[in-house]
């Protein structure tokens, strides 16, 4: 009997063992399933991050393209060249505005052409533009105003460069300086010598112009006598009308080797301070790169000579037609 317990009880250790090892391995296997599932889990959610944040990436980039090519189609375009310099080269043309009555700077040939060195200046200029020149004769005292309003581009006519005239108008830089004489009948020379022989005398000068003022403002004690051409200056002078008058040098010594030895120079002389005068081409205010574009024309012939060069010639031309 004792043997039979102990038998059976051998019996009931052995399959306890046996219920034990098996409940540690179901254990163990739960464990290891549920390990695999979390590191799946793990393995799994990075990718998902990935995805999400890949996706937000592009998003993103999309968006900034599209705002990219948003702010580049609202940029407006370049605004293309305006003003007088863009008009002149759009129309091909450059039209001067002159007085073809002022030998040797502007005048007309037997052929009636225009000529003299404010022409040959005015070609320089349209040459250098790469545009035809066209002239346009008219009084010299319209020139200012037709340059203001645009009916012509541009005024060459010996303007001398004033602080009075600057207020309405832009002056380029300065291409000649002249003296300014006094022309008066042959045998008056010495007579009409000083501004106390001047006094109360009829001293004449072209309507318009800057010998206007040099008389007012030298020969406060004469009287302005004002006509538009100086021809007709030259004529009232050889008839006594009045005593001389006052003009650039250049012109006057044209005037008087034309005048078959009825006119002469005076021997009176304005002082540097009252005459020293500019020639200056005129430009309607607010066309800078216009007037950049001269003054680089006229700064390259005042330098190298030609213009003085066509002046010369402007001369001894005016001379031979008894201008």
């Amino acid at each position: 009997m004792l043997h039979g317990h102990h038998a059976q009880e051998g019996i009931m250790k052995k399959n306890s063992l046996t219920k034990l090892l098996a409940l540690t391995l179901c254990a163990v296997l739960a464990l290891s399933l549920f390990a695999g599932c979390a590191a799946k889990t793990e393995e799994t959610a990075p990718a998902d991050s990935e995805t999400t944040e890949a996706a937000a990436t592009e998003t993103t980039e999309a968006a900034t393209e599209e705002a990219a090519a948003e702010e580049t189609t609202e940029q407006p375009a370049a605004e293309e060249a305006t003003g007088l310099l863009a008009e002149i080269k759009a129309k091909g043309k450059l039209v001067v505005g002159t007085e073809a009555q002022y030998a040797p700077y502007e005048f007309k040939d037997l052929d009636a052409n225009f000529a003299g060195c404010d022409i040959w200046l005015a070609q320089q200029i349209a040459d250098s533009l790469g545009v035809e020149l066209e002239v346009v004769d008219m009084a010299f005292d319209g020139i200012i105003p037709a340059v203001k309003s645009g009916q012509v581009d541009i005024g060459i006519a010996a303007f001398t460069k004033t602080p009075e005239r600057a207020e309405e108008i832009d002056f380029s830089n300065l291409y000649e300086t002249s003296a300014q004489l006094l022309i008066v009948k042959t045998g008056d020379a010495d007579k009409y010598s000083t501004k106390e022989a001047l006094a109360g005398q009829k001293v004449g000068a072209q309507k318009g112009t800057i010998q206007s003022q040099l008389i007012l403002s030298a020969l406060p004690d004469s009287e302005l006598f004002e006509l538009e051409k100086y021809p007709a200056l030259a004529l009232e002078t050889q008839n006594g009308n009045i005593v001389g008058f006052v003009v650039d040098q250049a012109v006057g010594e044209a005037l008087v080797a034309t005048s078959d030895g009825k006119l002469e120079v005076s021997n009176f002389q304005f002082t540097a301070e009252e005459a020293s005068f500019g020639k200056a081409a005129v430009i309607a205010k607010g066309n800078e790169d216009f007037v950049a574009a001269v003054n680089e024309v006229i700064d390259k012939v005042v330098a190298d000579g030609s213009y003085q060069a066509a002046y010369d010639e402007a001369v001894e031309l005016a001379a031979s037609l008894g201008l």
